[in-house]
């Protein structure tokens, strides 16, 4: 199955689809949020929502979001590319990061579940009517407006794609300026992500206040840390 052609599907026909590939055609407002840099040494994480309001699309807008997909599918120019469209054409976006040392302090799952919470809450605050809530991977807990959690959304849920784009470009922003700050661990070229590259810099250098330690990671085992 061609997912990308999924999500182009998806945004021809207007509204999301279910978990089960039924469209949510009742739902004008639809919401998503997704993250970027979970599984990153270093960095925050950082989480999107965004809304669409599908009835004030024009077959222009569609045109222009006609690529989405799950940011990691995308090359660096073409997340760059589709983040103004998404600015652009959303109803709403909110973004919402979360430092090393909260990760660390909290555990990355629980300080997931929070961020996607937040951006969603975010994102749909103050909003009259019903939104339809779709998260990428995990439902999250006291949220007062219907939501699911789609396992791989980004790849065919609409919303969740563009908040994956906003989530992934934010956060590579931030690490490109991060590696000005902290020379030495390339982070503009890995996003903190383990490479070869970055585990070498680690074993060279040690680490930076951008390293998580609580990941139990093999780059860290043969420090004297």
């Amino acid at each position: 199955m061609d997912h990308r052609g999924g999500v182009r599907d998806l945004l021809a026909a207007g509204p999301d689809r279910d978990p089960l590939g039924r469209p949510i055609r009742w739902a004008r407002l639809v919401a998503g949020a997704d993250e970027a840099g979970r599984g990153s040494l270093a960095g925050p994480l950082v989480a999107a929502g965004v809304l669409f309001d599908y009835q004030a699309l024009t077959t222009g807008d569609l045109r222009a979001l006609a690529a989405l997909n799950d940011s990691k599918q995308h090359t660096e120019q073409a997340r760059e590319e589709l983040f103004p469209r998404v600015l652009r054409t959303a109803a709403r976006v909110a973004v919402v990061s979360r430092c090393v040392r909260g990760i660390d302090a909290r555990g990355l799952h629980r300080t997931n579940l929070a961020a996607l919470r937040a951006a969603i809450v975010a994102v749909t605050s103050g909003v009259p009517g019903e939104v339809m809530c779709l998260i990428d991977g995990f439902p999250v807990a006291k949220l007062e407006r219907p939501q699911r959690a789609i396992v791989d959304g980004d790849a065919t849920s609409a919303a969740i794609a563009a908040a994956s784009i906003v989530a992934k470009v934010t956060r590579d922003r931030y690490m490109r300026h991060a590696d000005r700050l902290h020379p030495g661990w390339s982070f503009a070229e890995h996003v903190g992500y383990s490479t070869p590259e970055h585990r070498e810099a680690i074993l060279r250098q040690g680490v930076s206040p951008l390293h998580r330690m609580s990941f139990q990671s093999l780059a860290y085992q043969q420090l004297a840390l």
